[in-house]
């Protein structure tokens, strides 16, 4: 049963899980710096603001007489320019009513304090938090209460544009995504030598084992690393044990084929010497013991030798000798015989095997034809694993119920023709432990076409 190959291979299965995490790290990576920078500008920010919190503490707690002057006075021109966004409010707590000083950039308005929100103040006892400001402006607002004695207690808070971290962050984003992006690509590209330089040997070794398979090299040949030397050697140590087991099987046939052969046709020279019915009925047995022997022995060999690794036939040679041999055969008759079959076509096993199906189909060719026989090879066939060779004739041809009928065993639909019957079943058995098929036709020249599909490189 034939293994059903996964959609992806291994070089792109390495690669494609290798980028999956070279992108999720640096996703992740830039999410934390991101997240972590964020909290880096807010407490530089927020240290800006805390400045000023401290100067107005510090004019809160100045002398009456000096705190008129200086409450205030920061320094920055954009607490004194309307709706700027950054703003300072002073609120008093103890009072019957809340007494607000503020930064004329409010114009009026007041911020949200903080300690009415309920957040806790930080670990310098500030209260710190985003918050929407008269302009509907997203604000970043600290705030501080102080205890002034009998002057009082004061929230202090400032606010300026949260914008201003939003755009610092932004910058670092599109920085660190330009950064990540070129560093991404180049490890990626990374990967792909590392993928590449590191399933070279397998790609080297299944060129190797492909060339076995073709008949182009009898072995794994090369240099491997130590995690592939191992399965190379069990690679051919199978090789080797392959071609042993066959060695064995056509000593074995050839043995069978001796011993079986030599008694039969002694049989035949005993009872050639003889007359009347007996003689008759046992040459005519043993003729049938021998054809038989003889069709069996052939199964035996091909089912053997079809299994080899490395057996591969050239089609044409074989042709060339087989027509020549039968045109001489059918001089006679004046048959011709020519094949179109080009020099690159090749058979994927034993010469003798193609031979055989191809003398046989030959033979019944010759013998049918009326004056030519044709072999081409079916540009048609839709696989480049398989090849299809059709053998044709101008003969009388069969009709279509008995072209099934005559590829049976032993089956003859003219009796009085030499022959046994035997050549087009041993054909078609041939066929099929190659994983090929016989199938018999109409021939474009008016008689018998013969299709042979074949294993091919």
């Amino acid at each position: 049963m034939a293994l059903k190959s996964h959609r992806y291979s291994l070089g792109t299965r390495l690669f494609l899980s290798a980028a999956f995490c070279c992108v999720l790290i640096l996703v992740l990576a830039g999410v934390g710096l991101t997240t972590f920078y964020r909290r880096s500008a807010e407490r530089g920010f927020d240290e800006r603001l805390s400045v000023y919190i401290k100067q107005l503490v510090a004019d809160l707690a100045a002398p009456p007489e000096t705190e008129r002057q200086t409450i205030g006075d920061l320094g920055e021109p954009r607490f004194d320019l309307p709706l700027t966004g950054w703003y300072w409010q002073i609120t008093r707590l103890d009072g019957e009513r809340p007494n607000v000083r503020a930064s004329r950039s409010l114009v009026g308005g007041q911020l949200p304090k903080l300690l009415d929100q309920s957040i806790a103040p930080n670990a310098r006892g500030l209260r710190e938090s985003y918050v929407s400001g008269p302009d509907d402006r997203l604000l970043r607002v600290l705030e501080r209460e102080i205890d002034v004695g009998e002057d009082g207690r004061f929230t202090v808070a400032v606010a300026a544009p949260a914008d201003e971290i939003e755009g610092d962050i932004q910058d670092f984003r599109f920085a660190l995504a330009m950064t990540f992006l070129l560093l991404g690509l180049a490890l990626v590209a990374s990967t792909l030598v590392q993928v590449r330089f590191g399933l070279r040997p397998l790609v080297r070794l299944r060129t190797a084992v492909g060339a076995v398979r073709t008949g182009e090299s009898p072995r794994i040949h090369g240099q491997y690393p130590p995690d592939l030397a191992p399965l190379a050697s069990e690679l051919n140590q199978l090789i080797d044990a392959n071609h042993e087991i066959l060695d064995r099987a056509r000593t074995q046939v050839g043995n069978l084929a001796h011993a079986l052969k030599t008694p039969l046709s002694v049989m035949m020279n005993e009872a050639g010497a003889g007359e009347g019915q007996l003689p008759q009925t046992v040459r005519t047995q043993a003729a049938i013991m021998r054809d038989q022997v003889q069709y069996y022995l052939d199964r035996a060999r091909a089912a053997a030798l079809s299994g080899a690794l490395g057996g591969v036939t050239e089609v044409a040679p074989s042709l060339d000798a087989l027509l020549r041999t039968f045109m001489k055969i059918s001089q006679d008759k004046g048959i011709t015989g020519s094949h179109g079959v080009p020099a690159r076509a090749r058979f994927r096993g034993e010469k003798q095997d193609l031979e055989e199906m191809l003398g046989n189909l030959l033979d019944n060719a010759f013998k049918w034809a009326s004056s030519t026989v044709e072999v081409t090879l079916d540009g048609n066939a839709g696989d480049d694993e398989q090849m299809a060779l059709l053998i044709d004739d101008d003969g009388p041809g069969l009709p279509e119920e008995a072209m099934a009928e005559v590829l049976k065993r032993g089956r003859r639909l003219d009796e009085a023709t030499p022959g046994s019957g035997l050549g087009l079943s041993i054909v078609v058995d041939l066929a099929k432990l190659y994983g090929g098929e016989l199938v018999l036709q109409r021939a474009p020249l008016g008689g018998l076409r013969a299709r042979l599909v074949l294993p091919s490189i």
